[in-house]
């Protein structure tokens, strides 16, 4: 270790050292000021022997003549050991729980290690979440990255709890199952929310939580997700575990990103934004996956709020270059006080194919998905031609479609809060809504299927509508 004493230049969180030999990019670095305080930072840009460095605290109280830099060697690291779960940490990776240090079983680079493509395994198995629109329509798959897209203000925060508090496996690894959830740039009040939530719920002894306040320095916004996917790689693929990792709010993280690149004096991209966000981006996504040898996985279900619900605003927009699928929140639905508000359309799971089905979740899942999807597409039509002519002109086909839809959104799409469904019981709602559809109608099913699970009187019945209806 190197200690050299005085700086160059303070420039807002950052710092500025001349003739400092042979330092490396990202390397963790400790100052220690006249009264005996210690900071943390790391080195963001390397320039011959000019390193520039980023102050996790921030640099005020700070003296360009007294402040001794020791650089350490290497990257900042995550302390990991199982003792991990339970606990509450910052976003630079330090306990907030009030129950002590980690004693560290071993350590990593939370920037990780890059994946083989090579080694990596095919996902497949679904991890099942209780929630009605995810497991029969955009089902999650062991080792896939599914983003959900929401707007400010939308129920995103109460989704993730309820995915935190529901998610398990089936089968002989149900037992081998934990979640790391990550926060970024939340406030105080919802920070709280998830720590009571998951206490209540009894989950917290599988979760290992990373919070990054609102008022908390924007290193520790980018270094939070870094720091919960390294805690997430040592679980997976040294301990044998499946893992699901939750991360919320992207977009606080990348304007945070913007933040510090636009202090570097970075030339900008679109919106403002750095010009390598995609590379940064996939270098926290590309981190989910399957390696072969490993019994373990990765799991991504990265949240992200879109300004002005605009899906083409550059951080919705590469997240979905980037990911396999997304599942979308509608302001419509919301609205509507339909919980949770997802927009079935839009939505959707590139992986979901090959993890469902005969062995994983059931038989008939694809057919019913595909007939589902197809008949909601078709009460989309019918709305709008009803709001040119009006409900009464329409023909009787589109009548019994616009019924549909308003079955479909009020009792699968909706569903409350602590209402845990079992795939059984998502399938088996789906084929009572699609029985209220003539039967000529059902074109994405084979004959066998149907008659299996068509049943009109059993669906009117249990939904209180007349045949003529």
């Amino acid at each position: 270790m190197i200690e050299f004493v005085g700086l160059n230049a303070i420039n807002g969180p950052l710092i500025v050292l001349d003739g400092v030999p042979k330092a490396g990019y990202e390397e963790q670095v400790s100052l220690r000021m006249a009264n005996g305080e210690t900071r943390m930072g790391r080195i963001v840009q390397m320039e011959g022997e000019r390193a520039v460095i980023q102050v996790f605290e921030g640099t005020r109280g700070m003296a360009l003549d007294n402040t001794r830099v020791t650089f350490q060697g290497h990257p900042m690291e995550m302390p990991l050991a199982m003792e991990l779960l339970g606990r509450s940490f910052n976003g630079s990776g330090r306990p907030i729980d009030g129950m002590g240090e980690i004693f560290a079983e071993t350590s990593a680079d939370i920037n990780g290690l890059p994946m083989n493509p090579v080694a990596r395994v095919y996902p497949r198995n679904y991890i099942n979440t209780g929630i009605s629109t995810i497991d029969g329509l955009a089902t999650l798959i062991r080792g896939q990255k599914l983003p959900i897209f929401s707007g400010s203000g939308m129920a995103h925060d109460k989704l993730a709890v309820q995915i935190v508090r529901q998610a398990q496996l089936t089968g002989t690894d149900a037992d081998n199952f934990v979640i790391v959830f990550a926060a970024m740039g939340v406030k105080n009040d919802v920070a709280d929310y998830f720590r009571r939530s998951f206490e209540e719920a009894g989950v917290m002894d599988k979760v290992v939580m990373f919070l990054n306040l609102s008022d908390d320095p924007i290193i520790e916004r980018i270094l939070a997700p870094r720091c919960a996917l390294t805690t997430a790689e040592y679980f997976a693929f040294q301990q044998g575990l499946h893992v699901l990792v939750i991360m919320t709010d992207i977009t606080a993280y990348c304007e945070a990103l913007r933040e510090f690149s636009s202090s570097k004096g970075e030339i900008p991209g679109r919106k403002g934004f750095p010009g390598y966000l995609y590379s940064d981006l996939a270098s926290l996504y590309e981190r989910a996956g399957i390696i072969e040898g490993s019994s373990g996985s990765v799991t991504q279900v990265p949240i992200l709020t879109m300004p002005n619900d605009d899906i083409t605003h550059p951080v919705p927009d590469l997240t979905g270059y980037i990911t396999e699928g997304q599942i979308v929140l509608e302001r419509e639905l919301d609205q509507k006080g339909i919980y949770p508000p997802i927009s079935v359309l839009p939505s959707l799971s590139r992986l979901m194919k090959d993890g469902i089905g005969e062995g994983f979740t059931r038989s008939d899942h694809s057919a019913c998905s595909n007939q589902l999807f197809a008949a909601y597409a078709r009460v989309q039509d019918a709305r709008a031609l009803a709001s040119v002519i009006g409900e009464e002109e329409l023909a009787p086909a589109d009548k019994k479609y616009i019924l549909f839809g308003r079955l479909f959104e009020e009792h699968f799409v909706n569903q409350g809060n602590l209402e845990n469904r079992t795939i059984e019981q998502t399938l088996n709602l789906g084929w009572q809504l699609l029985s209220l559809l003539p039967k000529e109608e059902l074109d994405r099913c084979d004959a066998k299927t149907l008659e299996q699970f068509y049943q009109p009187e059993e669906a009117r019945k249990t939904f209180g509508v007349s045949a003529e209806d």
